[in-house]
């Protein structure tokens, strides 16, 4: 791998910075030119004077933040050119859209993961590792207490709760990010248990999920049924929904639960105040960052917000150059749903190899050199384009 000679992307108080670009990746503060991995509201913010994302990001981006946003999209491994970086998107697994940001200047090339997960949902384009020479990586869950139960499992213990509610009368009201985790549950479930409404947050992302081509059961508005009918519903609402009147169509006796990976942590379904957690999360869990990153082949680790410095101390104990960068992003449970904070994380304890790789290091050479090659990255689109100052790119 190439030494860096220069930082090819530095922290400002705006964002994360470019400077041989002149452009941000998924600044929070507004600039003129900003790249977005995705379309979470900590990382897609409003007053930029031009956005790029992928293109599977543009009905929700629009839906966010304005419909005339000044908006150019690329598909996945499509490369355009900016005063000399090369810059190209990939798959990052996290929700529709979501996406890698490659770099490529002077012989370097830089990966900014965004946020990701390693474990394909069926809602989106699965991560795909992109080698480089440095790696930017998220830690929301860079603990080693957590490790995700595989999908089958999930989805297995809540067809069996939706099944048993159903079965005595009750509704089953499952929170959670209607972003994302709203779509994976509804695309996972077993729609012939029962009908499912969703809340009046959800359903517009649901009609973007389903232009992009993602299967999703049908869904109603909770008018639409009666009450029979909605006592054995599955109902999906953001968990800004709990404890408002519209919660009370679905009657004293609806059992609710809440999915999201912080309900590995004992404790927090209490702090919820629901019934039943489901540990599920879009953000890839210890396991699943060891393997990303060992996948890039970079020597070279910066990491942003979650479990910053735990990940540093492990990754240089492996010997790479771990350093943290100083971000504004969040969890995006409580991004969008201006919730509270989660729960503190558990206490950190010494990390445990992960299938070899205190034996092995994260930097095991090898066969491909340099951090890979242009070809590589160009994927179907290959043409080269400029980052376009404002407007839309057909």
């Amino acid at each position: 791998m190439v030494a860096n000679a220069s930082e090819l992307i530095v922290a400002r108080p705006e964002g994360l910075y470019c400077p041989a670009g002149d452009f941000y990746i998924d600044p929070w503060r507004p600039v003129d030119r900003a790249v977005i991995t995705h379309g979470h509201s900590d990382h897609a913010r409003w007053g930029h004077a031009h956005y790029l994302a992928h293109t599977h990001s543009a009905g929700t981006l629009r839906q966010r933040l304005g419909a005339h946003i000044a908006l150019q999209t690329l598909d996945y491994g499509e490369v355009i050119e900016h005063h000399g970086v090369r810059l190209s998107l990939h798959p990052a697994g996290h929700v529709l859209g979501s996406a890698q940001v490659r770099l490529e200047h002077g012989g370097r090339v830089w990966v900014a993961s965004g946020d990701y997960k390693t474990e394909a949902d069926g809602t989106c384009a699965p991560f795909e590792p992109v080698r480089c020479d440095t790696f930017i990586t998220e830690s929301t869950f860079g603990l080693p207490v957590y490790r995700w139960p595989a999908q089958a499992v999930l989805f297995a213990d809540i067809n069996a709760w939706w099944r048993r509610n159903a079965s005595e009368g009750r509704a089953s009201v499952l929170l959670c990010y209607a972003f994302g985790k709203a779509q994976r549950l509804l695309h996972g479930v077993d729609a012939s248990i029962g009908p499912i409404v969703v809340h009046g947050a959800v359903e517009p992302l649901n009609a973007v999920y389903r232009a992009a081509g993602v299967a999703l059961p049908p869904t109603h508005r909770a008018t639409e049924l009666d009450k029979a009918a909605l006592q054995r519903a599955l109902v999906i609402a953001p968990l800004s929904a709990q404890g408002t009147p519209w919660m009370k169509r679905f009657g004293a006796d609806a059992v609710d639960a809440f999915a999201s990976g912080w309900m590995l942590v004992r404790g927090n379904r209490r702090r919820r105040g629901v019934d039943q957690g489901f540990v599920m999360s879009d953000h890839a869990d210890w396991p699943g960052l060891m393997s990303a990153i060992k996948a890039t082949g970079a020597e070279h680790i910066r990491v942003t917000h979650g479990s910053v410095p735990v990940l540093v101390r492990w990754l240089t104990e492996q010997g790479l150059d771990a350093q943290a960068f100083e971000t504004e992003y969040g969890d995006d449970d409580v991004a969008d749903a201006a919730e509270p904070a989660p729960p503190p994380a558990p206490t950190a304890v010494r990390p445990e190899p992960v299938e070899g790789l205190a034996a092995t290091g994260l930097r095991q050479a090898q066969p491909e050199q340099g951090g890979g090659s242009s070809t590589q990255a160009q994927g179907h689109g290959s043409e080269s384009r400029e980052l376009a100052k404002g407007g839309d790119t057909p």
